[in-house]
């Protein structure tokens, strides 16, 4: 399978309620490359790469997370990054 890279933004209740962590540890278990970081105007963005099929896991285990309450995701896809290795929290 490809890998594809998808920027996202979740709009929600998804500050101070560990979902940067989350979202780390869930794309290191899929072998998702990327970051996630917390914007200034309450909401998280998020850059992906990985298969169709491992992007859509990781959005589905973020929305299964305790206290984390998501109420929009914008998604746009964007060009893979060839030499990326490892997901990161930026602060």
């Amino acid at each position: 399978m490809g890998r594809i890279r998808y920027e996202l933004i979740f709009r929600g209740y998804v500050q101070g309620v560990g979902f940067r962590w989350r979202a780390y540890h869930a794309a290191n278990a899929l072998g998702i490359t990327g970051y996630v970081e917390n914007r200034p105007d309450g909401s998280v963005y998020m850059q992906a790469q990985g298969s169709e099929d491992e992007i859509s896991e990781l959005i589905d285990t973020l929305g299964r997370g305790s206290f984390i309450d998501i109420d929009d995701i914008e998604k746009k896809r964007l060009p893979p990054e060839e030499y990326e290795n490892g997901f990161e929290i930026r602060i």
